[in-house]
């Protein structure tokens, strides 16, 4: 399953895509943790100290942004999905 990180997650992990293969109907909570666990690096940017996912965490199956979802982090994932991680933005 692909999954890209862009912005400064991009630059924090070092890295701009990776390639996780796991089973079908993960949750994308899980594939946080299977991220993290990948690139540690990203632990204290994605999720607190309680494992919570970040609320300013941008999150995408597909192009749609997971919160959003009826099933929000706990939506069950397919192998043809892709996922991104945008980190919050400022400006004007």
């Amino acid at each position: 399953m692909p999954i890209n990180l862009y912005a400064t997650f991009h630059v924090i992990a070092g890295v701009r895509s990776l390639n996780i293969d796991l089973p079908v109907g993960i949750t994308a909570r899980q594939m946080v943790a299977c991220v993290l666990d990948q690139l540690p690096v990203l632990r204290l940017h994605w999720v607190n100290e309680k494992g919570e996912i970040h609320a300013h965490v941008h999150g995408f199956i597909n192009g749609q942004e997971i919160p959003t979802l009826p099933l929000g982090w706990n939506t069950p994932l397919q192998a043809a999905d892709i996922l991104d991680f945008i980190p919050p933005v400022a400006g004007g």
